[in-house]
């Protein structure tokens, strides 16, 4: 399987690309704003491509309820970081957003990955990742972002789930995005409790066969907090376990805030898969 991402191609039958994360948000769930400064972000960008990043991905806006992100906000964030990002480093730039304003004007500042986890609400998105020749992806969410969704309720998770993913990545292909440029995301912890996030964990494999590369986004996610019983600071060997757990069964990009552990783990499944002919999704 062959994906691209702008202008890079990349071969992950085995081997699994880390993409590294960078908050442009004075309030996220995992640094609290941590990396606020731009300098201080651009310090953390260039450490994740250090450790061994394939990919970048910013976002403006936290995915769960918080105070108020006008649009102009968003790209006050977003996009003067995409600018310095493509300035200084060869490699693929996401945007993690679900507004097309933001992402057209991202993908003219040199974005190539489309990270939506509202599942392309906004009916104007895969017209501009089309036209911006990005590649996007397709994340499940039962509400919406910054929605609180404390009970969700499933009549079946996993299929539902596929469902979902099957027709969004339909929608892209009808848009005119080729399908190795579409990725799709279970969206773990996105309307999802912690035993629903665990056992989509489980089932990547069945969402790999869906004939799209997966991406895991299981770093320091609150069902691995419930699972060990400890915060989010703590929390590193139960992401290295759902990394681990996820490319055996097929996810071929880890969304991570720990780029170098998620590197050499990466590394050393892709030794693994390749010497069993594991194929994805096996």
């Amino acid at each position: 399987m062959i994906l691209e991402l702008g202008s890079h191609q990349y071969d992950i039958a085995h081997r699994a690309l880390v993409m590294g994360i960078l908050n442009r948000t004075p309030d996220s769930f995992f640094d609290a704003g941590e990396y606020w400064s731009f300098d201080q972000f651009l310090s953390k960008a260039q450490s994740l491509i250090n450790d061994g990043a394939d990919l970048l991905d910013v976002g403006g806006v936290k995915a769960g309820p918080g105070d108020e992100v006008t649009v102009e906000m968003e790209l006050d964030r977003v996009v003067p970081a995409v600018e310095a990002l493509r300035q200084r480093f060869d490699v693929p730039i996401s945007v993690d957003t679900w507004n097309a304003k933001v992402l057209r004007r991202a993908v003219d500042a040199g974005a190539s990955v489309a990270n939506d986890i509202s599942g392309f609400a906004d009916p104007d998105y895969l017209a501009v990742a089309a036209a911006g020749g990005a590649s996007v992806v397709a994340t499940h969410i039962r509400l919406a972002p910054r929605v609180p969704d404390p009970e969700p309720v499933y009549e079946d998770l996993i299929e539902e789930v596929k469902a979902f993913l099957l027709e969004r990545a339909q929608q892209a292909l009808t848009a005119g995005i080729p399908a190795n440029r579409i990725v799709i995301d279970a969206g773990l912890d996105l309307g999802k409790n912690g035993e629903m996030s665990w056992q989509l964990l489980h089932a990547s494999d069945q969402l790999a066969q869906l004939g799209y590369p997966l991406l895991l986004s299981a770093s320091s996610k609150r069902f691995l907090f419930e699972l060990l019983e400890t915060d989010r600071h703590d929390i590193e060997a139960g992401t290295m376990a759902a990394h681990t757990i996820g490319i055996m069964k097929g996810c071929r990009i880890l969304r991570a805030h720990d780029v170098r552990s998620a590197r050499r783990l990466a590394d050393l499944m892709a030794r693994v898969l390749a010497s069993r002919s594991v194929p994805v999704g096996g």
